[in-house]
């Protein structure tokens, strides 16, 4: 038996009997563990322990019942714009349901800093930020998973996508991504890739130069030095599409997020 604590999230509750709760809570030093929050609706703990509240969690744990309780939560971070706002609500589940399907893509010390970064980011963000900002998160936590395509170079020849190309055609090129590569291929190796996978990729049409561009300082650039670009809705659109089919791709199957929230992710 003892008690300890840490910084957490409350992911999920559920109810258990007349009034007590499973709590799911993600941390970076357990990942995501469960614990029972004891007491009515009236108690003032339970009003604490919410959907997406971050804090220190406080735990009495016996580990010889196999049994964890929740006995205090200093919270920090109540998110309430997520209440007032639709789209802001969705993407936190879908980054929480990401995090579950993932398994915290095998490190919680790293999922829990780029989960927080993202709810963070949005509690201060309008929602258009917001909607840029889930992109970068997905764009990140596809690093995390060792699955995020190259945007540096071609995945057929390995020449650079970027070095030299700000003609007036380069700039208006699309980048088409070669699903069995999980990379995008340069304008000489483009029309191979059209050909051979136009039927069965839904990206084979391609990025623009400005959506790619994004995707590659996502990577290379400072959160504040990304944050600094503006883009358009159309590179907003495409990046949104390929990062939504990638982290499915990732999680081996659809999110429930993405297919009940479409019209509002």
């Amino acid at each position: 038996m003892r008690n300890i604590s840490f910084p957490a999230l409350i992911l999920n509750i559920q109810p258990s009997g007349e009034n007590n709760r499973n709590v799911m809570i993600f941390s970076a030093e357990e990942g995501i563990s469960y614990a029972t929050l004891y007491g009515g609706p009236k108690s003032k703990l339970r009003s604490l322990v919410s959907p997406m509240n971050s804090g220190i969690i406080y735990l009495y744990r016996d580990e010889s019942k196999n049994q964890t309780k929740i006995t205090d939560f200093d919270v920090k971070n109540y998110h309430l714009s997520f209440r007032e706002n639709l789209f802001k609500t969705w993407a936190a589940n879908l980054a929480s349901e990401i995090l579950i399907r993932t398994k915290c893509a095998g490190s919680s010390e790293a999922s829990w800093k780029i989960v927080r970064g993202f709810l963070d980011g949005m509690e201060i963000s309008s929602e258009a930020e917001s909607r840029l900002g889930l992109v970068r998160f997905l764009w990140r936590y596809l690093d995390l998973l060792g699955v995020k395509p190259d945007t540096k170079f071609c995945c057929q020849c390995g020449e650079s996508l970027h070095a030299g190309k700000f003609t007036n055609h380069a700039l208006s090129y699309r980048y088409p991504f070669q699903t069995s590569e999980n990379g995008f291929v340069c304008p000489d190796c483009g029309a191979a890739q059209v050909h051979s996978e136009s039927n069965s990729n839904p990206f084979s049409a391609g990025i623009g130069k400005a959506a790619l561009t994004y995707l590659e300082a996502t990577s290379s650039l400072s959160p504040k030095e990304v944050r600094a670009i503006t883009i358009d809705l159309t590179c907003l659109q495409e990046m949104k599409t390929l990062v939504y089919f990638l982290i499915e791709q990732a999680c081996g199957s659809k999110l429930k997020t993405l297919e009940t929230g479409i019209g509002i992710l």
